[in-house]
């Protein structure tokens, strides 16, 4: 609840008694996004009110009809199929209005231990339960670094000089790996083939990476969702020459998941994977999951809807959130800063043995590069990767690589003959990135200017994006 008089007040509702809040000078609250926010960012002062979705007559004394049909909120009956399925069938949109895993009438049912096995399903009921059934004193600890966004001058350094060097390794002697979630503008694709060719997993995050935030939310249609991500993969395929078949995951921008329709989007295209969700803070914390059955933890986030149906074999590598003092936070620049370098180790510290001394779920890092901007931070992770490189039953892997030790989870001591964690075999010339690449200066009538596209392929005749992904000037 908030006042219609002023933007920056708002209300909470607490135990039947209402607080009256204002936000700090300068800042406007979002009545979509529930934070206050720069007044540039926000777009809804004008809205007051929210309506009510009418709500189906799935439940009713007597059955209003036939078989394998249901009620819309005025009484229509139609096929039960269309219920939650990404279209407005009943007239008043009833059919679209109620989908959460609570009231979707197609909803995935709870995990059922005796159809789902691995190596293409995986589920538990409260998500805890370690794949293989291994106790944890066997299972490698999977540290899961990720970085979202564009990958250029900016961070290169960072990720070449500072982070990935050739000094740390993993247990077996081969490098360490991350998973870059890529978006395109001011994106460079022959650093993207580098760091492929470096073994390092590159998924797709988005062309335009857009707001409003709650838009991925609510309003990106399927195809919405398949120009954005599909068209993403066809870009760093063509531009950056990853093999299509290697392009597995997607990050949602924003961490704002796409209901049901982005999922049917993996499930066409054949995405393998989504990270996007983020679970409770929780002891033990969440192991990964297929999305078979129902996920085993509440959707996180103001106006956040994750998927409701079953997507058989699709793994979600969920986000566990890291506990500093008394806040939760997913991604760790998100989480409150601190004044020392010490500090910031002591709570990457505590995070890691969180997993570590539990169930050993994959501990997962979750970056923006802005953070690194910070000395003390640069150094108190720099301190951190020196700390699990030690351990020799810590693994630093990238997403698939998590996902292929799920799928054949294997003991610590076996770990040596386990094929997807040995040193990649050497770049096939074709694949291998060139050392001076092309800077296309190119035009983009869509973003009203120029902008340069670095690759090592040819130059497409106009700026890639939306709906034309391979730049042709149409």
């Amino acid at each position: 609840m908030w006042s219609t008089g002023e933007c920056a007040k708002y209300y909470l509702c607490i135990e039947n008694e209402v607080f009256e809040f204002k936000c700090s000078t300068g800042l406007l609250f979002d009545i979509v996004r529930q934070i206050c926010d720069f007044k540039a960012k926000v777009d809804n002062c004008d809205v007051n009110t929210e309506a009510a979705a009418p709500k189906p007559m799935l439940n009713t004394p007597e059955p209003i009809c036939p078989a394998n049909e249901l009620a819309c909120a005025d009484g229509t009956c139609l096929h039960s199929d269309l219920f939650c399925d990404g279209h407005a069938d009943c007239v008043d949109g009833s059919d679209e209005g109620w989908c959460d895993s609570e009231n979707d009438p197609n909803a995935a049912q709870r995990c059922d231990y005796a159809n789902c096995t691995l190596p293409n399903c995986f589920c538990s009921v409260d998500g805890t339960l370690i794949p293989g059934n291994l106790e944890p004193n066997q299972v490698p600890q999977m540290v899961i670094l990720t970085f979202d966004d564009a990958i250029n001058s900016e961070n290169w350094d960072l990720y070449t000089n500072k982070l990935f060097i050739p000094e740390r390794k993993n247990p077996n002697g081969c490098p360490i790996h991350a998973t870059f979630y890529v978006s395109h503008e001011y994106n460079n694709y022959q650093y993207v083939q580098k760091l492929w060719n470096a073994g390092h997993e590159i998924s797709a995050h988005s062309i335009t990476h857009r707001h409003p935030e709650n838009w991925w939310s609510t309003n990106a249609t399927i195809e919405d969702w398949f120009d954005e991500m599909v068209g993403q993969a066809n870009i760093i395929n063509r531009f950056a020459g990853v093999h299509m078949e290697d392009i597995r995951g997607i990050r949602v921008p924003f961490l704002r998941v796409g209901w049901n329709r982005q999922f049917l989007m993996m499930k066409e295209f054949g995405f393998v994977y989504d990270s996007s969700m983020a679970a409770p803070l929780s002891d033990p914390p969440i192991w990964p999951y297929t999305l078979d059955y129902k996920m085993p933890h509440a959707c996180v986030g103001t106006g956040q809807r994750c998927p409701s149906r079953s997507f058989p074999g699709i793994w979600e590598m969920v986000l566990n959130q890291l506990e500093v003092e008394e806040y939760s936070c997913a991604m760790v620049d998100s989480c409150p800063s601190y004044g020392t370098e010490e500090e910031v180790f002591q709570m990457l510290m505590h995070n890691f043995k969180r997993h570590y001394n539990s169930n050993r779920a994959p501990f997962g890092l979750y970056f923006h590069t802005i953070w690194f901007k910070k000395r003390i931070n640069l150094r108190a992770f720099q301190r951190f990767l020196e700390e699990m490189i030690r351990m020799p039953e810590v693994w630093l892997v990238n997403n698939w690589e998590a996902i292929q030790w799920m799928q054949k989870p294997t003991p610590i001591n076996m770990l040596s003959q386990f094929e997807p964690w040995k040193c990649k075999p050497q770049v096939p010339a074709e694949d291998k990135a060139c050392n001076i690449g092309r800077a296309c200066k190119l035009q983009s009538r869509a973003l009203r200017g120029d902008r340069y596209l670095h690759t090592c392929a040819e130059c497409p005749q106009v700026y890639p994006w939306i709906k034309n992904e391979f730049g042709l000037d149409l």
